[in-house]
């Protein structure tokens, strides 16, 4: 059963349900997740975001650490933690040999 699926089966509380702390627990999720409200999209991670995937196509062997230093010559003041976040949400990773490729398999 998905994660989505149990948070779906808690029931707010009364009487005749137990607590939100005893659901959570006999469902395995976090309470946590029953608060959590997903924040919407901020215009200025659209705009890099579609500046990273412009880039990604020409060259999709940048990895987070060369499209930041991309982007803030393009004159976009990034953090180097945000890059990552936002090819993370886009499915995007360096396409390059991974180490120990030469070795042949077992």
């Amino acid at each position: 059963m998905s994660r989505a699926q149990r948070l779906a089966m808690v029931e707010p509380p009364s009487p005749a349900t137990p607590s939100l702390r005893r659901q959570c627990q006999l469902l395995g999720i976090s309470r946590s997740s029953l608060y959590y409200q997903r924040r919407e999209l901020l215009p200025e991670d659209l705009a890099l975001m579609r500046l990273i995937d412009e880039q990604y196509l020409r060259t999709p062997i940048y990895d987070s650490r060369r499209m930041t230093v991309h982007l803030n010559r393009l004159g976009h003041r990034v953090n180097r933690k945000r890059v990552p976040r936002l090819m993370r949400q886009m499915g995007l990773h360096a396409v390059y040999p991974r180490p120990r490729t030469s070795l042949p398999g077992k």
